[in-house]
């Protein structure tokens, strides 16, 4: 497959609701792509179908070129839930050693990159403290920090950026371009219109359904509005008449 994520006709349930409706969608290689819309719109349920946690009711998806789920391809997924599975009563760094102990990852490896991923989520100074006294903000950046720990091919991040500071917010938006440039595809959702400009594609959700897709510059043209906001405005009243 040219796409490092497929996802063919998916449709999925939680008991008689639907969630997804028909969602077909390419990541390419390489793309830092957006999930835009508004909280209940399917966002995370289907970043959890591409990170093979969940199993679409019908519907194929692949990452890799490999049919999801598929546990052997785990690792080289790195996963940022909406909510942040931390342990409160271990510090941040031996929640860090933990995650990379179950990626794998021996003691000299983690001795190395235990501090890079600190600095870039500007944890540094914060490695001995227990997450339990850890604020709202901070949480996020440490699951960041583990999500990028064991340096995956595929990045799937849920609201990565809420809760942290606009200039921090800045510094990683950076490094996940850099992260990018280097090869590695990145999903994330959002519900932040200002930080689409970072993505090199995006899809906007509404209610499980794609409204619309392609490059942030090519949405505003073909709306014929100003800005990604408005787009999403004018797509949203496109398929209510529809």
């Amino acid at each position: 497959m040219d796409s490092c994520i497929s996802l063919k006709h998916v449709n999925h349930f939680f008991g008689k609701k639907q969630i997804l409706s028909d969602i077909c969608l390419e990541v390419p290689y390489g793309c830092i792509y957006g999930l835009l819309g508004p909280s209940g719109g399917g966002k995370t349920t289907m970043v959890k179908i591409m990170a093979g946690i969940l199993a679409p009711t019908t519907g194929e998806a692949f990452l890799m070129s490999k049919k999801m789920p598929e546990r052997r391809i785990m690792g080289q997924i790195g996963y940022m839930t909406q909510g942040d599975a931390l342990y409160p009563a271990l510090s941040s760094e031996e929640n860090l050693r933990f995650f990379g102990a179950l990626y794998g990852m021996g003691r000299r490896e983690l001795d190395k990159r235990i501090p890079e991923v600190m600095d870039l989520v500007d944890l540094a100074g914060d490695r001995e403290k227990q997450v339990k006294n850890f604020s709202g903000g901070m949480k996020r950046r440490l699951s960041l920090a583990a999500a990028l720990l064991h340096r995956p091919g595929v990045l799937i991040l849920d609201e990565p950026t809420v809760g942290i500071d606009p200039l921090l917010k800045k510094t990683i938006w950076e490094q996940l371009r850099r992260i990018s440039a280097g090869g590695t595809t990145i999903v994330i959702t959002t519900h932040v219109m200002d930080e689409t400009q970072n993505c090199h594609r995006l899809a906007m959700l509404r209610e499980g359904t794609i409204i619309s897709d392609g490059t942030p510059e090519d949405l505003v043209r073909r709306s014929g509005t100003a800005s990604v906001e408005e787009a999403f405005l004018y797509y949203e009243r496109e398929g209510e008449r529809l």
